[in-house]
């Protein structure tokens, strides 16, 4: 191969799979200037739907890549989750707010098909990423030269067949976000860890205009004999799951009788099934999900029952996490070893969504008659408890673990505060610049952010300095005292936002500077000069910040 051609076969990063975590990746890395091919075996769209609910926090990663305003068009919030018994009495009830902390309802129902739409058009439009489908990858390997390959910080190669030929691309990283029979996770030499969740479900998504009984939220139903869920997607589409081990796949008349307690269907009815599909509902981790600069994303890393709704969440959060310590060490040549955070941060996380969705999965399968009696009795006391509905809800995002990115240390006295907030992630108000109303993410831009409540020290400039990050003071902002509020409950006079908002290190009330920069200044230091943060609301903002 010559120099010319081999130079045409090389890009930043290669992406595997062109679902909405791979999509989404690439249009995080794109507005951090990082071109990107994304490499899908399918021709368009997978027509049929598949995810159907995201939260807040999803919600606010598709607002940083770029289809914030896209999605709100095409999702339609849920009022949240009730558990059901036999009779479809209500044991207990879950709601969810029509505005959550990230700032959009803390749960949206959507079509899949219209959300990849809407995230491929957004790729077309942006000059950093090409979309390749009609692709088939069939390798994943090494490198040539000293330090290359999967194993190093060099080239990656990737194989691929389009129309019968065999050609390649050489890539600085590798994202595999090809889905549960990922390659990719062969390439890393992953194996999955089984949490012990398997169960054979029959998903059925239906379009009627026949009246349908809904509260406008999920329901499961806790029934050890006949366990479903239901929930409303749109304006005339509905989604049904049963548990049928021991039935074939349900026909018409079957199917009538199971939806029977949400809908009277008339011989005749408008009643369209739009996908009728049998799912074996898993709960597995990878149990690596990095090597060298190959590295598993979504369904590649992890699989979850459905129950809680985080299997496309968990996969976003990935991407999230990822893309910018990806960008930082591509384009500024940040240490190595800030990649390493991302398993390190993202598989307890995963690991701990996966658990609670088993949890649920039991909640609605297991035991016997008198268990579920037993259940019905303890849900219904608890959800009466005070501030326990909205800890639920909390619990389904915790904060990250301690860890070099995450300066949460123990041994500091309890009069330092701030430890409650690090690891979290910034909620997002609604703010005033220049006499209009924007999330708070789009004044902070795609960089690292330090808001403060009191006037910065010079040492905590020249970290913002040193970092590319733009203060701002909370006061003045326009957001009904929210972030003052929050600093002020988790006594801190500062907080040091990284780019997928989470907080990485405070400056503790009465303090001058972070608690601990010298623990993560050198996984961030850059070698080359730090890329100007983009400003998504115009130059203007620069009025907003204490520099």
């Amino acid at each position: 191969m010559t120099s010319e051609e081999e130079a045409a076969a090389h890009v930043p990063v290669v992406i595997v799979g062109a679902g909405p975590v791979g999509v989404t990746a690439a249009l995080l890395l794109a507005r951090r200037g990082v071109r990107t091919v994304v490499l899908e075996r399918h021709h368009d769209v997978y027509p049929l739907p598949r995810a159907v609910a995201a939260d807040d926090e999803v919600r606010r990663i598709l607002q940083a890549a770029g289809v914030g305003e896209g999605f709100a068009a095409i999702a339609r919030p849920a009022r949240g989750l009730r558990l059901l018994d036999a009779r479809h009495r209500v044991m207990a009830e879950f709601p969810r707010a029509a505005q959550g902390a990230h700032g959009f309802p803390q749960t949206s129902m959507f079509d899949q098909p219209e959300l990849e739409r809407l995230l491929r058009a957004a790729v077309a439009r942006r000059p950093e990423c090409e979309l390749r489908t009609g692709v088939e990858v069939v390798g994943i390997g090494v490198g040539t030269g000293v330090g290359a390959g999967q194993d190093g910080n060099g080239p990656v190669r990737v194989a691929f067949r389009r129309d019968g030929v065999e050609e390649h691309l050489w890539a600085d990283a590798v994202l595999g976000c090809d889905g549960a029979g990922s390659l990719t996770r062969d390439a890393v030499g992953a194996g999955w860890q089984d949490l012990r969740f398997e169960e054979r479900w029959t998903v059925v998504d239906v379009r009627t205009s026949v009246p349908v009984r809904c509260w406008e939220g999920v329901d499961q139903v806790c029934d050890p004999d006949r366990p479903a869920t239901f929930m409303r997607i749109g304006e005339d589409r509905y989604r049904w799951e049963f548990r049928l081990p021991d039935e074939p796949e349900p026909d018409h008349e079957r199917l009538r009788e199971l939806i029977a307690p949400w809908a009277d269907l008339p011989y005749g009815a408008d009643f369209e099934v739009v996908r009728r599909a049998e799912y074996t509902f898993r709960a597995r981790i990878a149990d690596r999900w990095r090597r060298g600069r190959v590295f598993l994303l979504g369904d590649a890393a992890h699989l979850t029952p459905p129950f809680i709704g985080q299997g496309l969440g968990a996969g976003m959060r990935d991407a999230h996490n990822l893309t910018w310590k990806l960008a930082r060490v591509l384009q500024q040549g940040a240490d190595e070893r800030l990649l390493d955070t991302y398993e390190s941060e993202r598989r307890p996380h995963a690991r701990h969504v996966i658990r609670l969705a088993v949890a649920m999965g039991w909640a609605m399968t297991g035991g016997q008659d008198g268990a579920a009696a037993l259940r019905r009795g303890v849900l219904g006391a608890a959800v009466r408890v005070p501030g326990l509905t909205a800890a639920a809800a909390r619990d389904l995002s915790p904060a990250l673990a301690a860890g070099p990115l995450v300066r949460r240390r123990a041994r500091r006295p309890a009069r330092w505060g701030g430890r409650g907030l690090v690891g979290g992630i910034c909620p997002q108000p609604w703010v005033t610049v220049d006499g209009r109303r924007v999330p708070l993410d789009e004044l902070l831009g795609d960089s690292f952010a330090v808001l403060t409540a009191a006037p910065p020290s010079p040492s905590l400039r020249a970290v913002a300095d040193g970092l590319g990050a733009r203060t701002f003071p909370v006061g003045g902002l326009g957001d009904d005292g929210r972030l003052a509020a929050w600093l002020r409950e988790g006594r801190a006079d500062a907080v040091l936002l990284r780019p997928d908002r989470v907080v990485m290190d405070v400056v503790p009330s009465g303090a001058d500077d972070f608690t601990d920069t010298a623990g993560w200044a050198s996984l961030l230091h850059s070698t080359r000069k730090p890329l100007p943060a983009q400003r998504p609301i115009g130059t203007s903002l620069l009025r907003s910040t204490t520099r």
